[in-house]
């Protein structure tokens, strides 16, 4: 049997606990397509396993194309940005895009 020092932490909706959370880049609130960390984790190098101090580009990119629309090709969120009808490599997003999910988070 494992007992906790601290027991149970505090009921708090998920909206203020991921506020609460000082100093860590919001995409880690979604999870990571590169290395498969969980959201809320850090980003590890995938073939070592150690723990990054930033997270991957993939990371910041799946967190824009979640919650925000791209105004370059005007799609709606979790629709990946195209160029002339074509997906864009790698899921990456338009640069326009990163800063609109920087808007809509703050």
């Amino acid at each position: 049997m494992t007992t906790s020092r601290y027991g149970q932490p505090a009921p708090m909706p998920d909206s203020i606990r991921h506020f609460m959370r000082a100093g860590q880049h919001p995409a880690r609130a979604t999870a990571c397509p590169h290395c498969g960390a969980a959201p809320h984790k850090p980003c590890r190098i995938p073939s070592r396993g150690v723990v990054m101090a930033q997270v991957h580009q993939q990371r910041i990119a799946a967190r824009a194309r979640t919650i925000a629309c791209c105004p370059t090709c005007t799609v709606e969120p979790t629709i990946p940005c195209h160029t002339n009808g074509r997906a864009l490599e790698n899921g990456s997003v338009h640069a326009a895009r990163y800063t609109e999910a920087d808007r809509s988070a703050a």
